[in-house]
């Protein structure tokens, strides 16, 4: 058997430092187990010379700041490159995996010379982009067009999300997408870190919160992951654990918006401590929250719920299909009425040890038998 030449393109590139596709691709890269597999990585940096990282090859664009424009510009730069890769090295029947739907307008003309290349177009589509409050009226119109475009001109669509496989059909039928589900894996180990760890203890005393005395939010600080709606809702609710909330708000005009909104600061329960990079670390306070909230309600399968069904003992999760479709009855369900999730955390503030227990076993069951990295990447391996 041939060498199969995978190109992938759409993450900034390996090793990964935070973000869902950038996991995703040093995930698959460090547990190939077929090889006969090849991956070519596009990442961004200013370096000329390609990198081997994981065995895979690591080529580099340097990317322009021109607005929201730089993620089109490099995905276009990054299959320029691959395709000139792959006519100089005269690769026969490779395979280009573009993550998110970025490039739509501009891919028909590329299409053409894939197939001339004997190189088959996947794609990811990822979630809905178009719907993320961040988005202006043209860019969110951008967005929707760009999919449609994607989601035409490929040869398989590869959905991490079986909610996204399901709209891909309803929504573009007439191009009789080829689909595969495939899930997103989690790290379902225990943290590394004892329990009286020198830099555990320090960070929860600098941060004024005691083990399992907390409910916790992880994830990206944008209005589609229902901060408002957990924020007041905690703060309506009688508990006296503390709202810790890791996320990045610098700067950031939500915050502001928030904070008059909700006036959370007069709350000393609620807790915003940054972000926290270290992995072991992070698992760490995911497993010594007394339970996690998860608020996301655009995209697939969303990296941060695996990890917390994976490592809390108990996930208090919106209502949405995304989110159930992970989950399972590994979960408590909340939605945006008023009272619905305040009276949840009164609630489960109630339930025994055991109760609390089965819950868990459900949540971990479920993300080791479905979403660990062996299964994903052999899935995965299968198709290429």
């Amino acid at each position: 058997m041939k060498d199969k030449n995978i190109f992938i393109i759409g993450s900034k590139g390996i090793p990964a430092q935070y973000g869902g596709f950038e996991t995703f691709v040093d995930k698959l890269t460090e547990n190939r187990k077929n090889e006969k597999i090849k991956y070519h990585v596009a990442c961004i940096g200013k370096q000329a010379e390609d990198l081997v990282y994981n065995d895979a090859r690591c080529f580099y664009i340097n990317v322009p700041n021109v607005g929201p424009a730089k993620a089109i510009y490099y995905d276009i730069m990054a299959l320029r490159k691959s395709i000139k890769y792959i006519k100089e090295k005269e690769i026969d029947n490779s395979l280009i995996y573009i993550l998110a739907c970025r490039i739509g307008p501009f891919i028909k003309h590329f299409k053409k010379q894939l197939k001339k290349l004997n190189c088959k177009l996947y794609i990811n589509p990822d979630g809905h982009e178009w719907l993320r409050a961040k988005w202006s009226k043209p860019i969110k119109k951008y967005w929707k067009l760009s999919e449609r475009l994607m989601i035409k001109h490929a040869d398989l669509i590869i959905c991490d999300s079986k909610n996204v496989q399901k709209y891909i059909h309803n929504s573009y039928d007439k191009y009789h997408p080829c689909t595969k589900f495939i899930a997103y894996g989690a790290d379902i180990e225990r943290s590394k870190l004892l329990d009286n760890d020198e830099k555990m203890n320090k960070w929860y005393k600098e941060k004024n919160v005691q083990i399992k005395n907390y409910y916790l939010i992880v994830g990206r600080f944008v209005p589609e992951n229902n901060f408002k709606t957990m924020i007041s809702e905690f703060m309506k609710s009688k508990t006296k654990k503390d709202l810790v909330i890791i996320t990045n708000v610098e700067q950031n005009k939500f915050y502001e918006k928030l904070k008059n909104e909700t006036k959370f600061e007069n709350d000393k329960r609620i807790k915003f401590v940054g972000t926290v990079y270290e992995k072991e670390m992070l698992k760490k306070i995911r497993e010594n929250a007394y339970a996690y909230l998860h608020g996301h309600s655009v995209g697939g399968t969303n990296p941060s719920l695996i990890e917390a069904l994976a490592t809390t003992d108990l996930n208090l999760l919106y209502d949405v299909g995304f989110n159930k479709e992970v989950a399972e009855d590994g979960a408590l369900y909340w939605n945006l009425e008023d009272n619905n999730l305040s009276e949840l955390i009164e609630k489960v503030e109630k339930l025994s040890q055991n109760e609390i227990a089965k819950i868990s076993t459900k949540a971990r069951s479920r993300i080791k038998q479905e979403y660990t990295w062996e299964k994903i990447v052999n899935d995965y391996e299968k198709i290429f």
